[in-house]
């Protein structure tokens, strides 16, 4: 029983830096999920990203399709790090993938940006919000330029303005346990 987990919320709520606190945990668990980040993707598949709607249709339904073969052939765990600003993309996953769980990443705008025009080093581009903002951001940007749309149910809501990296893996974690570990050390006992 594989699980697949899709980390949503505005580019800059901590996806990213929280998925790094859930994997520590996940492998002290004995878990290592093959992790689909979105930045390091689209840098294959798009190369010279244009951040169209028909760009970003493609891209989440490779991610979407991706995690399904994962899950249901290579028996593996995933991790979806990818704001997915789309419901429909996000319920694709779901509907494609039986032990699925949508983590939504709450943080208001004016944080997530601040938290973006901080990255060094990171494979996303920079100043996303800056250029959205200033209309030179080709496709826009969710949640200034193109709508970002919260999950409406989603499993696991963590606010990272309030919740350190720490505390939100934690609650996603707990989650984890409860829903697919007790299942998993219910079915060894059982063989």
């Amino acid at each position: 029983m594989s699980f697949c987990l899709w980390l949503t919320g505005l580019p800059g709520s901590g996806k990213s830096t929280i998925l790094k606190e859930l994997l520590r945990l996940l492998a002290a668990s004995g878990i290592e999920p093959v992790v689909l980040s979105l930045d390091h993707i689209r840098k294959v598949v798009t190369p010279h990203p244009r951040y169209t709607d028909e760009e970003r249709d493609i891209v989440y339904r490779f991610l979407a399709v991706t995690a399904e073969l994962l899950v249901s052939e290579g028996n593996r765990d995933v991790i979806i790090d990818a704001t997915g600003n789309r419901r429909e993309f996000r319920d694709l996953a779901r509907e494609l993938i039986a032990d699925f769980g949508e983590i939504y990443i709450e943080c208001p705008l004016k944080t997530c940006e601040g938290r973006e025009a901080l990255r060094r080093g990171q494979p996303v581009e920079k100043d996303l919000y800056e250029r959205a903002r200033q209309g030179v951001l080709r496709g826009g940007m969710p949640g200034v330029s193109v709508p970002y749309e919260p999950p409406e149910h989603p499993d696991v809501v963590v606010r990272s303005d309030i919740l350190s990296p720490e505390e939100s893996a934690e609650r996603m974690m707990a989650y984890v346990r409860s829903r697919w570990l007790q299942a998993r050390a219910q079915g060894e006992r059982a063989c």
